[in-house]
């Protein structure tokens, strides 16, 4: 049983939300997100709350009924406050700098890595740390994975780039 897909979504006052068929498009102060979902769900609004129902009981249908309104909620919470992921650089020399729009990283390669953010993504750089910021929560976490990705943390002296977060199980390394 969905326990997720029966609750009822609250749209705030700032926030649009429209159905077009299976394209729910969400608009607020932050921006405009659109999301095509299952054309079985059945998503109505009602009292300033929408409520997504699913028309049979199968595992389907129960696993869409739950993505479909946390696809809703994440739309809302983007366009009223936003996501952010925060990247933390260890490594002696590793540094980030913000060029443009573009970000830079230097962790211990011949040449800088340059990053270009996709359409709606910013980043900010603050000492040690990157920050990822945008309204599509799935966008920003593809885009700090990706980042990641250019060093990931090692095991034997922690050094690359890892989530603020994140706990990095440590190795002893040789003994002999």
């Amino acid at each position: 049983m969905s326990r997720i897909g029966h609750q009822p979504v609250a749209i705030p006052e700032k926030v649009e939300v429209t159905i077009d068929s299976n394209v729910v498009k969400v608009k607020g102060p932050n921006g405009e997100l659109q999301q095509v979902v299952n054309p079985r769900m059945d998503i109505k609004i009602e009292d300033n709350e929408l409520v997504v129902t699913r028309p049979t009981d199968s595992k389907v249908d129960k696993s869409m009924h739950g993505l479909t309104r946390s696809l809703i909620v994440n739309m809302i919470e983007g366009v009223t406050e936003g996501f952010k992921k925060v990247l933390e650089l260890n490594g002696v020399g590793y540094r980030a700098l913000k060029k443009g729009n573009n970000l830079e990283l230097q962790v211990g390669y011949s040449h800088p890595v340059v990053i270009e953010p996709p359409k709606g993504i910013d980043f900010e750089v603050d000492k040690n740390k990157v920050i990822v910021k945008g309204i599509d929560k799935q966008l920003v976490g593809q885009v700090a994975a990706n980042i990641r990705a250019v060093r990931p943390p090692e095991p034997y002296k922690g050094k690359g780039i890892k989530y603020v977060d994140e706990v990095i199980r440590r190795k002893e390394g040789k003994t002999g």
